[in-house]
């Protein structure tokens, strides 16, 4: 009993801790996150990838979806294989609910030569760590639907 009081206080100090966290810090963090995500591809990293995807995560690849970070994971290995990374993204776009729990973070992806190709659209949930994990990734060809929603 006493390790589950203490377990709860210990999490209900992390909420605290970040609930000060004000509309800019908290899209400044997704955008980190972001960042750091798609230099993994960059870096050929596939472990570090999978510590940004939460396990109960769903990735859309057209009609098809991954779900859960394993299935993710396995079927992003392919490209991560090869010493050139086959594409790369960065954050244009970064909105975050209130309470600071989602995120939504969206921008341009470009073919290994930087041309864009396309859009992606990555909606991300920050845990109890405060750690931010991308729960929903979908991409679509090139679209006119950038905004500033910061």
């Amino acid at each position: 009993m006493r390790a589950i009081a203490l377990t709860l206080l210990f999490a209900l100090s992390i909420t605290l801790a970040h609930a000060g966290d004000s509309a800019e810090q908290l899209a400044q963090q997704v955008r980190d996150a972001e960042s750091a995500f798609a230099a993994t591809m960059a870096q050929r990293d596939l472990n570090a990838f999978a510590t940004y995807v939460a396990e109960d995560a769903v990735f859309f690849d057209g009609l098809d979806a991954r779900r859960g970070r394993a299935a993710i994971v396995e079927g992003w290995k392919p490209l991560y294989q090869g010493e050139k990374a086959p594409f790369s993204w960065q954050s244009e776009t970064v909105a975050v609910l209130a309470d600071g729990t989602l995120a939504h973070s969206s921008g341009p992806v470009l073919d290994s030569q930087g041309r864009r190709v396309g859009t992606f659209n990555s909606v991300w949930r920050r845990g109890a760590d405060g750690k931010w994990q991308v729960v929903f990734d979908k991409g679509c060809p090139v679209c006119n639907c950038q905004g500033k929603a910061d």
